[in-house]
C-alpha cells in the first residue's frame, strides 16, 4: 500500500501533537493542540473536537493515521491496524495507564469520526520492551498472582526508546576510526549495547543490545523508576501500605499524590526542570535537594541498564530534559566515569535544538549523544510496516 502521507497523532496528558509525515519522513504540516478527554453517547464531543477536526481538514488528506497508545499489554507487541474489537481491547487496559490511555483513546475515536474510511494503527509504547528477558520482566510475586492479573514488567516510551537507539545505531555505523594495524583502511565503529534515557516530563531508561530491549526502568505502570516531572518514580511499596494502614489516606488519595504531586513537584515545587535548576542555581535548598535526588536515581538507573548489557558502548540523551539540559547531561555524566562515559563540554554545551549530536569526549571507550525526539518517525515506519 502507497502511503504518501501519513497523520501521527501523539498524545500526551495535556496535549495532542499532530505530524502530517510525507514520503521521506519531512513534516509536511503540524499543529499541537489540548488533549482530548472523554466520550459523550460514544463520540468525543466539545470545543476540542471541533478544534481537532477543523485542523485536520486544513492539513489535507492523508492515507494513514498511526495513533500513540501508551498500553498494550501482552498481546500487542507490535504495530495494530484498529478495528472495533481492538478498540474494545486497549479500553480494558486503561486502569493499567489512567493518565495517558482515555486520553490516547479519545483522540483516536475523534480522529476516526473526523477521517472516516482512513485506516487507522495503534502504535505502543509497550512493544519495544516485549522482548525483555523473562528475569527482567517477572516481579517475585506468587505465580497464581502473575497468571490471574498479568503482573509483570511492561515498560514504556518504547516508540522514543525504539527510535533513539536506532538512530545513534546509525551515527555510530557511519563514524570511521582509523584501524590500528597499519596499512588497513579505516573501520566503522558500531555499539551493540547501547543505554537510552527519555528524560521529559516523564522520564525512563531502556538497556538495548544489537536492537531489542533487554531492560527498562519502568515497570507495570508508568509510575515506576525514575524520578519525574510530578510522578514520584519507584518507592518502598511498604511506603504505600504504610500511609493507608497508619495515615488512614485512600487508595485514590495516595494514587493522585503519587501521580500528580511528587517528582520534581514534591521536591522543589515545580515540575519544569530549567525552574529547577535555575532556583538551585540561586541558592534554594529544595531545588538543590530535588536536582540532586533526580542525578541519584538517573546516575543509579544507567549503572543498572549497563549492568544488563554487561557494559556501555553509547550513552544516548532525548525528549525535552535529555535534549535541552546540557548541565543535568553534564551532572549525570559526571558520575559515570566507570563506565567509560566522559563528555566533550563544549560540545554538550552547544546550542540547544542542534540536531542530533555527539557530545563524548574524543577517545572515550563509550560514546554519548544527544538525539532528537522523533516518536513520529518511529510511527510512520509501524504503519507502513502494519499496511504494508
Amino acid at each position: 500500500m502507497g502511503l504518501s502521507r501519513i497523520l501521527v497523532v501523539n498524545t500526551g496528558t495535556s496535549s495532542l501533537r499532530l505530524r502530517v509525515l510525507g514520503p521521506a519522513d519531512d513534516v509536511v504540516a503540524s499543529a499541537d493542540l489540548p488533549a482530548l478527554h472523554g466520550l459523550v453517547h460514544g463520540r468525543v464531543a466539545g470545543q476540542d473536537a471541533a478544534l481537532l477536526a477543523s485542523t485536520l481538514r486544513d492539513f489535507g488528506p492523508v492515507d494513514a493515521v498511526g495513533h500513540r497508545i501508551v498500553h498494550g499489554g501482552t498481546r500487542y507487541q507490535g504495530p495494530a491496524v484498529v478495528s472495533g474489537e481492538v478498540r474494545r481491547r486497549l479500553a480494558s487496559l486503561c486502569d493499567l495507564a489512567p493518565l495517558h490511555q482515555p486520553a490516547s483513546l479519545a483522540a483516536l475515536d475523534a480522529t476516526s469520526q473526523a477521517l472516516p474510511g482512513v485506516p487507522a494503527v495503534a502504535c505502543f509504547d509497550t512493544a519495544f520492551h516485549a522482548t525483555i528477558p523473562e528475569a527482567a520482566a517477572t516481579f517475585a510475586l506468587p505465580p497464581e498472582w502473575r497468571a490471574r492479573w498479568t503482573l509483570r514488567r511492561y515498560g514504556f516510551h518504547g516508540l522514543s526508546h525504539a527510535y533513539a537507539a536506532a538512530r545513534a545505531a546509525q551515527l555510530l555505523a557511519a563514524t570511521v576510526t582509523p584501524d590500528s594495524a597499519a596499512g588497513t583502511a579505516p573501520r566503522a565503529r558500531t555499539a551493540s549495547r547501547i543505554v537510552t534515557c527519555h528524560l521529559g516530563a516523564g522520564a525512563s531508561l531502556a538497556a538495548v543490545r544489537d536492537g531489542r530491549c533487554v531492560d527498562t526502568t519502568m515497570g507495570f505502570t508508568p509510575l515506576d523508576g525514575l524520578v519525574m516531572g510530578t510522578r514520584s518514580g519507584s518507592v518502598d511499596p511498604g511506603l504505600v501500605l504504610w500511609l493507608q494502614e497508619h495515615a488512614g489516606m485512600s487508595c485514590e488519595e495516595v494514587a493522585a499524590t503519587l501521580e500528580s504531586r511528587s517528582g520534581l513537584m514534591g521536591l522543589a515545587g515545580t515540575a519544569d526542570m530549567r525552574e529547577v535548576l535555575s532556583r538551585a542555581a540561586a541558592g534554594a535548598s529544595r531545588a538543590a535537594l530535588a536536582r540532586d535526588v533526580y542525578l541519584h536515581r538517573l546516575r543509579a538507573g544507567i549503572a543498572a541498564m549497563a549492568a544488563a548489557l554487561d557494559g556501555l558502548d553509547a550513552l544516548v540523551f532525548t525528549a525535552g530534559v535529555g535534549e535541552h539540559s546540557p548541565e543535568i547531561r553534564s551532572r549525570a555524566a559526571g558520575g559515570l566515569g566507570f563506565l567509560g562515559i566522559r563528555l566533550d563540554e563544549a560540545a554538550n554545551a552547544g546550542a540547544p535544538g542542534a540536531g542530533d549530536h555527539e557530545i563524548g569526549a574524543p577517545g572515550a571507550p563509550a560514546r554519548a549523544f544527544v538525539i532528537a525526539a522523533r516518536e513520529d518517525k518511529q510511527i510512520a515506519a509501524e504503519v507502513r510496516a502494519a499496511l504494508a
